[in-house]
């Protein structure tokens, strides 16, 4: 590891005064499935200071779980299935750090996520390159104009070659691609990465040891230096790659990177312990602080003097040990302080943030004051929910903030057929973190619940035996597809529900959905209401 001396060695104090909104770095790491992203996490927050062991994700015994996977199904499965949020004080910043799911039957949660962030980083397996999902949540970032730099990870396993993943990250992504460390050797033969912009020989540790050798100074490659570390050949190939990759890349434009245009690139092992310190230097020297937050009547500045946020995310229940809720708040502009009062634009009421707090994955800290671009936890007892808008007074709205039409629907059940009460509590509650979409048929009196991917079904099953103490079961309805039907109070949507009563639902919001058996029968209702919009995305009410 790094000295003491050279990194900050704790996370966020609760007693410590939030400095200026400029110096919040609040990012998310995304990834395809298995490309290290939660190793990665756990590397910055060891790198960062905020933990003493990083354990790998599928190992065994509770000290070795990886500390951003804090639900049951996350450890026993070793995938990320829900966003951790961690907060790190380094270098003079304070990083936000959110964890995505990086499967795609989670995608939902990944999505809203993004909306809370203001850079991203994206981790690609270097033997796998630009994957699906990967291809998917770039597009998300592109969407909303969120930078990205890019970590190409397991260097120390045999890979496709550093030339070919630049060019396939500029082609597919449309970016161009600025190597900022560049490595020397692959597998068995790497022996490290070499600083492009500030001219230094980065050497790999040895396996199994958490320490990271210092940086060897050089005056470029030509340094003779070079040669006390490295064998002739790789000398040679080290200059002649090095004096390519400057003359065939642009330098890196900080600019242009936070523009949206850019894609810095560092390449390293999470595993080894490689590349990571290089990586959080990156964050803080060139990742943008909070931007202006899109929102109705107008984009919300974080010069903004009062405070203002929105829900990204719900979760219930992160610690088994009391029956919490908790809202996580990204702050977009003024000062927020312990034992304020905001204002819930939706409902119009008052909320009182008496133990606002910070996280650090299952763990949490009060939070005494929070700026733009901070991520807090509001505990409540269902008054909030995703979507939600917190201000001081004011009468606005943040926008952006999507519920996507399932994939999946299935009837669901309790077991225990004296329990549909609870049933139907716990659906709502999971409805409100985003976790299921659920749907209450207009005919019959049983739930529909709509996922993204089948896995979710198994988180859903899980959490509700885990935290309501109930068994249900999932069976088969004669509906592939559902649409948000509208707008609503259109002179045909009375007409059009009376008809396809049987195939209608009321969401959690009491907006109507068409319950469709395929897409023949969903086209079938687009040419016979062409005054009704059937919609596959519904903006948080």
């Amino acid at each position: 590891m790094y000295a003491a001396n050279n990194m900050s060695t704790a996370a966020l104090p609760a007693t410590a005064p939030a400095a200026g909104f400029e110096s919040r770095r609040t990012f998310a790491i995304i990834s395809h499935p298995d490309a290290g992203k939660t190793t990665l996490t756990e590397k910055l927050l060891l790198f960062g200071g905020a933990i003493r062991l990083a354990g790998q994700v599928k190992a065994r015994g509770d000290r070795r779980r990886a500390r951003s996977d804090w639900m049951k199904i996350e450890q026993d499965r070793g995938i990320s299935v829900t966003t951790s949020v961690m907060t790190i004080a380094f270098s003079g910043r304070t990083l936000n750090l959110l964890d995505t799911p990086g499967h795609e039957d989670f995608s939902e949660d990944t999505y809203r996520t993004l909306t809370a962030v203001d850079s991203a980083v994206m981790v690609i397996d270097a033997a796998r390159g630009i994957e699906s999902q990967t291809r998917k949540l770039f597009e998300v970032c592109r969407l909303r104009n969120i930078p990205i730099m890019v970590f190409v990870n397991k260097l120390d396993r045999e890979g496709r070659s550093p030339f070919a993943l630049i060019d396939e990250i500029a082609d597919t992504l449309a970016l161009d691609t600025a190597p900022v460390t560049w490595p020397v050797g692959q597998g068995a033969d790497f022996r490290g990465c070499y600083d492009v912009v500030r001219d230094h020989m980065l050497l790999i540790g040895e396996p199994d040891s958490d320490r990271v050798p210092d940086a060897i100074r050089c005056e470029g490659t030509q340094d003779p230096r070079l040669a006390d570390v490295l064998t002739a050949a790789q000398v040679a190939q080290l200059r002649e790659e090095v004096a390519l990759v400057r003359e065939a890349c642009p330098p890196l434009d900080v600019a242009s990177y936070r523009a949206g245009h850019m894609a810095p690139v560092y390449f390293g092992s999470a595993l080894r312990n490689f590349g990571v310190r290089e990586l959080l230097d990156g964050l803080v020297d060139y990742a943008p602080p909070p931007r202006p937050q899109p929102a109705e009547p107008n984009p919300v500045d974080p010069t903004h003097p009062a405070v203002t946020g929105f829900v990204f995310k719900v979760q219930a229940n992160m610690d088994p040990n009391h029956r919490d809720r908790v809202a996580f708040l990204r702050m977009s502009s003024g000062r927020l302080e312990r034992n304020m009062k905001l204002h819930v634009v939706r409902t119009g009421k008052a909320i009182s943030l008496r133990n606002p707090i910070f996280f650090f994955a299952q763990e949490r800290e009060l939070a005494d004051g929070a700026v733009a671009g901070d991520i807090v936890g509001i505990p409540n007892h269902g008054t909030l929910r995703v979507g939600d808008t917190l201000t001081e007074g004011e009468t606005l709205r943040f926008t952006g903030i999507p519920n996507f039409a399932p994939e999946i629907l299935r009837r669901v059940r309790p077991l225990d057929a004296m329990k549909a009460k609870h049933l139907r509590r716990a659906l709502e509650s999971l409805a409100e973190e985003g976790v299921t979409q659920v749907f209450r048929p207009l005919l019959g009196s049983d739930w529909v619940v709509g996922v993204v991917g089948a896995l979710q079904l198994d988180v859903l099953a899980s959490r509700i035996e885990a935290e309501y103490g109930l068994a249900v079961a999932f069976e088969p309805v004669p509906y592939d597809m559902a649409r948000w039907v509208g707008p609503e109070g259109a002179p045909d949507l009375a007409r059009f529900i009376e008809r396809h009563r049987p195939a209608m639902a009321i969401d959690r919001d009491g907006g109507h959905v068409f319950l469709a058996r395929n897409a023949w029968d969903l086209d079938q209702a687009r040419r016979n209401f062409p005054g009704l919009a059937f919609t596959e995305t519904r903006e948080r009410a």
